[in-house]
């Protein structure tokens, strides 16, 4: 029997592994045994991990604003000094993440005892208008934050309307594309959440096409250059279907050519007036 090595490893491996289990199976069957031996790892755990080495003193954040930098640290799971161990760095990055203002963030421990926080905020690109409020975006459209009027950045293009912030690179490339009447531009509204209506100052407006917007746009601007004609009394400028666009003329310029051919006038809300003579019968 001892010749088959089946029987060999039985007598000399399994029959010992069989006793160490038992005997530690017997020991372990005791309720305060059990409790000692835990005990005892425990304190080895919180000896090793309380030493100098692992020991994280202060927090240092780079590259965040004030407000930004007072949220990273109110995140800490625990006050400083703390042990490293009791930071999970991958959880507190997806914590920070949470924050609309920050775009990445590194963190680290260096040596020291420092937490190291290297941040990204989102750089503000517009300010988007919608039936809740006011937001800043970045130049995805990702929220940076809210504002409570529009003075609070005027800096900022505005733009307006449902979806607007699905589409702002379209509409920062139509701010750039107007840059010859950029101090007339009031901003920029999205209309059916498929195009753009840049809004001027005088009450004008353009209206851009769902496709090619920024093209209209430049033909607008090149027409208006060589014509003047958003110095005239247009109120609009349909731009919609580029192959055929309409102006719309203001209550003046309308007037004026009515009286030319000897209709009645409008009044500023459009109507036409009817004259004192009509209504006496006269």
């Amino acid at each position: 029997m001892w010749l088959r090595p089946l029987w060999r490893r039985t007598v000399r491996v399994g029959v010992p592994s069989f006793l160490i289990a038992l005997t530690a199976g017997l020991w372990l069957a005791d309720d305060d045994r059990r409790a000692r031996l835990t005990g005892g790892v425990q304190q080895v755990i919180d000896k090793v991990q309380s030493r100098e080495e692992f020991q994280i003193h202060t927090m240092t954040v780079e590259g965040a604003s004030p407000v930004v930098d007072k949220a990273l640290r109110a995140m800490l799971p625990v006050e400083l000094p703390a042990s490293s161990f009791d930071i999970d760095l991958a959880a507190l990055r997806l914590q920070v993440m949470q924050l609309d203002a920050i775009e990445s963030i590194d963190l680290r421990i260096k040596p020291g005892g420092i937490l190291s926080a290297v941040v990204k905020e989102r750089e503000p690109a517009v300010l988007w208008r919608h039936s809740r409020g006011i937001e800043i975006l970045d130049r995805t459209g990702r929220r940076v934050a809210s504002v409570t009027a529009r003075d609070v950045r005027p800096d900022l293009p505005l733009i307006a309307g449902e979806g607007a912030d699905l589409s702002v690179p379209e509409a920062l490339s139509l701010i750039d594309a107007a840059g010859p009447i950029l101090p007339r531009v009031r901003g920029l509204v999205r209309r059916g959440e498929r195009r753009w209506d840049l809004v001027l100052d005088h009450g004008q407006k353009i209206m851009l096409p769902p496709e090619g917007s920024v093209i209209a746009l430049q033909a607008a601007i090149a027409l208006d250059r060589s014509q003047d004609m958003l110095g005239r009394d247009i109120t609009t400028v349909d731009l919609r279907n580029p192959s055929r666009p309409v102006l719309r003329l203001g209550v003046d310029a309308r007037n004026t050519i009515r009286e030319a051919r000897g209709l009645a006038l409008l009044g500023p809300d459009g109507k036409v007036i009817i004259q004192q003579e009509e209504k006496t019968g006269g």
